[in-house]
């Protein structure tokens, strides 16, 4: 596959003949295929010790695959090298972290504007753009240091910060795994209405399997693939 595809004529997400294997000759991952559409959500379940991690690493291009491909709307990050790959992945993936990893100092509203230096919104947008995205979500005090809001609330910020630079693909790494089941509930669903409304494909990575009743596509991530463990049974 080449380097690139027309952005209108490629998905948010393909994944083709992924493989990868740590250095120490350890765990291996092999990925045949994924799809992501543009705009569609998706949640993918596994087990501890099934890559979820890894695949997230190999799709932001913090790890490089052994083989295989792995497109964002139509560019192979790992075609990209240093700056231009940090550029990129800052553009047009959305990251949504377990446990937010928000700038602790920093206001929400910062914590928003820092997402945005990565971006192509123009400066003078940034703060109406970060001020918007964040009222949305139903936080009011802006500049609030981040630490002083409640998890949920904090939650929302991170769901902003995600989606300040208009991605292609938001990627949820176990979205609920710090919140009680109804908070869980809430924060799943504020997080499919902002990506749906921003018009961002979702990818939700979690080993909870009560979020399978909230998305209409579901995978299983040992289904997809085969570590070095599940081949050698």
């Amino acid at each position: 596959m080449s380097a690139t595809t027309p952005p209108g004529d490629s998905p948010a997400l393909a994944i083709r003949a992924l493989g990868f294997r740590y250095p120490n000759g350890g765990f291996a991952f092999h990925l045949p295929e994924l799809v992501l559409a543009r705009g569609e959500q998706m949640l993918l379940v596994g087990r501890s010790g099934s890559g979820k991690s890894t695949l997230l690493q190999l799709v932001i291009g913090l790890l490089d695959p052994t083989e295989g491909s792995i497109v964002v709307g139509g560019q192979n990050i790992h075609a990209l090298r240093g700056a231009a790959r940090d550029r990129f992945r800052g553009r047009s993936i959305g990251m949504v972290f377990q446990t937010f990893n928000l700038l602790q100092g920093f206001s929400a509203r910062e914590n928003v504007l820092a997402a945005l230096l990565m971006s192509d919104v123009p400066k003078p947008e940034w703060q109406g753009r970060a001020d918007g995205l964040l009222r949305s979500l139903g936080i009011d005090r802006l500049d609030a240091p981040a630490e002083e809001l409640s998890v949920g609330q904090q939650q929302r910020v991170a769901v902003a910060r995600a989606l300040a630079c208009r991605p292609t693909l938001v990627l949820a790494d176990e979205p609920t795994a710090s919140l009680d089941p109804e908070n869980a509930l809430n924060a799943v669903n504020l997080l499919r209405d902002a990506c749906r409304e921003q018009g961002a494909a979702l990818l939700v990575v979690s080993h909870d399997p009560s979020l399978e009743a909230h998305f209409a596509r579901r995978e299983r991530l040992e289904s997809l693939h085969a570590t070095t463990q599940d081949a050698a049974r």
